[in-house]
């Protein structure tokens, strides 16, 4: 049998380009998001190659109904082998501007979001015996950047919540897997007025299916010159982040 992956955001930016190479690979896709009408046309699309294609409409930010979505999942795919954390906001917003609520937002998708779809799928996969899961952060933790507090934090936070998961099932048959992405080109990052070494999404995200394909701990994506850039990031001066 063909394995079963579930992404969330699935209609959009990463989540959307991950299930078209998932699909291709023959997977049984679990898709889901926020807009039924987006997820039924995407998976009308991915019929004819994925194994099987599964929709649930959810918005992470009801974290109470997430353990119920990937329950019903598992239970139609006949058990679910990847639970990728895709969903995700990106909002400008500059402290003492009044943008508190985006930078709440930004945090309740990003953070209680994505920590609630970790925690649903560690007990799924605890009660299945095995699983991988795979948390989409940024390049962006590594490192607080002018205009973008909350996703910064949002990001560094989920990082670190990977980490502690990956401390605590490693005697375990689960897998935590961590990706930080760069500038891969998306809805989340056009309106942003520099995009340093932007690769397109579907390069991007066919980097990624590979690393989620062999079960990485953690990857930036691309590795270069991310993987460089990831750790000059923390010790510039802030006169030259400022500048960015």
């Amino acid at each position: 049998m063909s394995r079963s992956i579930l992404i969330t955001g699935a209609t959009r930016g990463l989540g959307q380009h991950l299930a078209q190479h998932f699909a291709a690979r023959g997977y049984r896709l679990a898709l889901t998001g926020r807009d039924e009408q987006a997820l039924q046309a995407l998976a009308h699309q991915l019929e004819g190659q994925a194994a099987q294609v599964i929709t649930a409409v959810l918005d992470v930010v009801d974290t109470d109904a997430i353990p119920g979505v990937l329950e019903h999942c598992a239970e139609e795919l006949k058990g679910l082998d990847i639970v990728v954390a895709n969903a995700g906001i990106a909002i400008a917003a500059r402290g003492g501007k009044g943008h508190w609520q985006d930078m709440r937002k930004t945090i309740e998708v990003n953070v209680l979001g994505a920590m609630a779809t970790a925690e649903a799928a560690i007990a799924l996969f605890r009660r299945q015996g095995h699983g991988q899961l795979v948390g989409i952060t940024s390049v962006a933790a590594m490192r607080g950047l002018p205009g973008q507090g909350a996703y910064c934090a949002s990001k560094a936070a989920l990082s670190r919540f990977l980490q502690s998961l990956r401390c605590e099932t490693l005697r375990e048959n689960i897998v935590i897997t961590e990706l930080a992405p760069g500038f891969i080109d998306t809805e989340l990052n056009r309106g942003m007025p520099s995009r340093p070494f932007v690769v397109p999404a579907e390069k991007g995200t066919k980097i990624m299916a590979d690393m989620i394909e062999k079960e990485v701990a953690f990857r930036f994506v691309p590795g270069w010159p991310w993987a460089l850039m990831g750790r000059l990031l923390p010790i510039l001066p802030n006169r030259i982040v400022a500048g960015l």
